[in-house]
């Protein structure tokens, strides 16, 4: 075990930490105590091991098997947000829609639609989460991450090479902080728009369930979740997992869904959505780790 400050554990179950609630356990998992105690880790654990990163577990499905290697967990230690003229820094670990709270509190504007996006900074720039017309790409001037020697180098955009939900930043670079740029508007215009963007997804989304949220990518031109219920898969299932019947690009376990569940159901929609429109549906939702019974 290496010697750190932050909490270390073996064999970790990691459903828990999920939104969807499913999942096997990590060989290792790592909350660090700062992004020293992050480098010292990684400088001390075998070079091949694998390393990824987990933050609140949007988007996120984790198969039975669990994960190899070690995942860290950037918490509330590096959860820290402040201003500095029109740019807000956040830590890896600050949730999005935090950040949203507090340019709205600064009177910046352009971060609306972090209102809608239910993750981490960390997160937010791997993907270039989005919503409501923008995305992380619109607002980054820069991310520093951490290889995996623990060198801290600092990222712009035109080094991840954003595009829709996609960057070049690979599992062994980890995000530790982000700078956003915004423009000085009025607090009260912002606000509203945030709480309409927070009413629209109260009523669109099935928030009050356990669901990993947008599971495939939008294709040009089109919805995911026209083409889902084009194919008839609204109200669809799978063993304890489900189509949701509010917004049925989201799939949700109704209690006791298994990932292969969830994982096997988001395969027959793609399946069915080929049969009928022809269309190539691409999961959105991040799929990791081992199958049940698989030591790969």
């Amino acid at each position: 075990m290496p010697a750190v400050r932050g909490k270390l554990e073996l064999d970790a179950p990691l459903g828990k930490l999920t939104w969807f609630g499913v999942g096997g356990a990590a060989d290792m998992l790592f909350n660090p105590a700062d992004a020293g105690d992050l480098a010292a880790f990684l400088q001390s654990i075998p070079h091949d091991m694998p390393v990824m990163t987990l933050g609140v577990g949007s988007n996120l499905l984790i198969r039975d098997g669990g994960i190899a290697g070690a995942v860290i967990r950037p918490g509330k230690k590096f959860a820290a947000i402040y201003c500095a003229g029109d740019d807000i820094i956040a830590g890896a670990g600050a949730p999005d829609i935090a950040v949203a709270g507090a340019a709205r509190d600064a009177g910046l504007a352009g971060f609306e639609f972090l209102r809608g996006i239910p993750g981490t900074v960390g997160g937010a720039v791997r993907m270039n989460a989005g919503a409501y017309g923008r995305e992380i790409s619109d607002i980054l001037c820069s991310a520093e991450v951490m290889d995996r020697a623990g060198n801290r180098r600092t990222l712009g955009p035109e080094d991840l090479q954003f595009s829709y939900r996609h960057s070049v930043l690979s599992d062994d670079m980890i995000c530790i902080s982000a700078r956003f740029r915004g423009i000085p508007g009025d607090k009260n215009d912002i606000a509203r728009k945030m709480q309409q963007i927070a009413d629209e997804r109260e009523m669109s989304q099935p928030l009050r369930t356990r669901t990993g949220g947008s599971t495939f990518k939008n294709p040009d031109g089109i919805k995911a979740w026209q083409l889902i219920d084009g194919a008839g898969c609204r109200g669809l299932a799978r063993g304890g997992a489900r189509v949701s019947e509010k917004h049925c690009n989201f799939l949700i376990n109704d209690g006791m869904a298994t990932a292969q569940d969830i994982e096997e159901l988001g395969e027959e929609i793609r399946r069915r959505v080929m049969n009928n429109s022809g269309v190539e549906l691409e999961w959105e939702i991040r799929i990791v780790g081992r199958k049940a019974g698989c030591d790969d």
